[in-house]
């Protein structure tokens, strides 16, 4: 039995995609606060152990998939934008700059616990204001880290990626299939 540790329509699309279907999706409710001073890849880390941890609580024999994301940029993760001033500042903070996208992968059984920590490199034009306020108009951004979703009108502002497409969507494919065979 297979259990995803998350509530993101996003992921189970993708597994979708790669002909993974989980057999449960389970919403992990954790406190999701960064610790005062923690580095982007640590929090993703230790975010998708937590929703392993929890999803492995309510199903003990199950394979569970969980995961993380975040936008940082430099040390500073990103909020996933849930207002309109969020998303406008997390838009003017990217405008013109690289920034990195990291996804923490878990898959654990009983006290078999795997994790792939994946990078890719984003880089948005320079935004207007017109432009920032053309794309927080359409909500695309809510609930997203970074206060953007490159599969959607995020796009056409994103002249440069360095890394994995997948991961930046919300979950690398590769790395999660090659997990994900390490329990078949």
């Amino acid at each position: 039995m297979l259990i995803l540790a998350s509530s993101s329509t996003r992921r189970l699309a993708l597994l979708a995609q790669i002909g993974i279907t989980p057999d449960h999706v389970v919403a992990t409710a954790i406190d999701e606060t960064p610790h005062t001073g923690e580095h982007p890849l640590r929090y993703v880390e230790r975010m998708a152990r937590a929703k392993a941890h929890t999803a492995l609580l309510i199903h003990p024999d199950a394979v569970v998939l969980a995961a993380d994301t975040v936008v940082a940029c430099g040390r500073r993760i990103l909020p996933k934008a849930e207002t309109k001033e969020e998303a406008r500042n997390c838009l003017a903070m990217l405008s013109g700059r690289r920034h990195r996208v990291i996804t923490a992968v878990v898959v654990a059984k009983d006290q078999n616990i795997r994790m792939r920590t994946v990078t890719s490199v984003v880089q948005f034009k320079r935004l207007s204001e017109q432009e920032i306020a053309h794309y927080v108009a359409n909500n695309e951004w809510q609930g997203k880290a970074g206060g953007y979703a490159i599969q959607g009108h995020a796009a056409a502002l994103i002249p440069f990626i360095s890394g994995s497409y997948s991961n930046i969507v919300g979950l690398p494919l590769h790395e999660t299939a090659q997990l994900l065979l390490q329990f078949s």
